[in-house]
C-alpha cells in the first residue's frame, strides 16, 4: 500500500480533495452514493499506486473517477432507469444561472460524455488539456463536446424557461 513516510502526504490529499472529488461523481452519476463508492474507489486505487499517483494525485484520482463513471454509464444501459436525482451537494453558481433545479435537469438530458466534459471544465475548472487527459480523448473531442454540450444546454433551458412561462 503506502509506505508510512508517504502516509502524511497521502492523507493530506485525501482532506484537501475528497469533497471536490465527490461532488465531480455526483455530477457525473446523478447519484450521491454511488459517488461517495466511487470517490472511496477513486482513492483506494491511488492509495495502491501512490509511488506514481504523488506527483499529481488530484489528476490521478479524477481519472479513475471518470473512469468508474464511464463504467458505470455502460452498466445503466443494460438496466433501468434510477430513482431521481437528489439535490443535496452544493453546486457552484455562476454568470447568473441562478435556477439550479433547471441546471441540473438540462444537464441529466445531455449524453453522458458531454455532461463529462461540461462537469470537468466549468465544475472542476480543468484546461481543455486537462479535460482530455481525463477522459482519455483528444483536445479537439472535449472543444466540439464542450460546444454540443452548452448548445444542448442552453436549448434546453430556454425551452424550459418559455414554458415556465406560459404556465403562468
Amino acid at each position: 500500500m503506502i509506505a508510512r513516510a508517504d502516509q502524511a502526504a497521502f492523507d493530506a490529499f485525501v482532506r484537501r480533495s475528497s469533497d471536490r472529488l465527490v461532488r465531480t461523481a455526483y455530477l457525473l452519476t446523478g447519484d450521491r452514493g454511488h459517488a461517495e463508492d466511487m470517490v472511496q474507489t477513486a482513492l483506494l486505487r491511488t492509495a495502491r499506486r501512490w509511488s506514481s499517483a504523488r506527483r499529481e494525485p488530484e489528476a490521478y484520482a479524477r481519472r479513475v473517477v471518470v473512469n468508474l463513471a464511464k463504467d458505470r454509464w455502460r452498466a445503466l444501459r443494460r438496466r433501468p432507469d434510477e430513482a431521481p436525482l437528489e439535490h443535496d451537494v452544493p453546486i457552484p453558481v455562476r454568470d447568473g444561472v441562478a435556477d439550479r433545479d433547471q441546471l441540473l435537469r438540462a444537464a441529466r438530458q445531455l449524453p453522458a460524455g458531454q455532461r463529462a466534459v461540461l462537469v470537468l471544465r466549468y465544475f472542476d475548472d480543468l484546461s481543455v488539456a486537462d479535460t482530455a487527459a481525463a477522459l482519455g480523448c483528444s483536445t479537439g473531442t472535449v472543444k466540439s463536446q464542450t460546444a454540443r454540450a452548452l448548445e444542448r444546454l442552453r436549448t434546453a433551458l430556454t425551452t424550459e424557461r418559455e414554458m415556465t412561462r406560459a404556465d403562468r
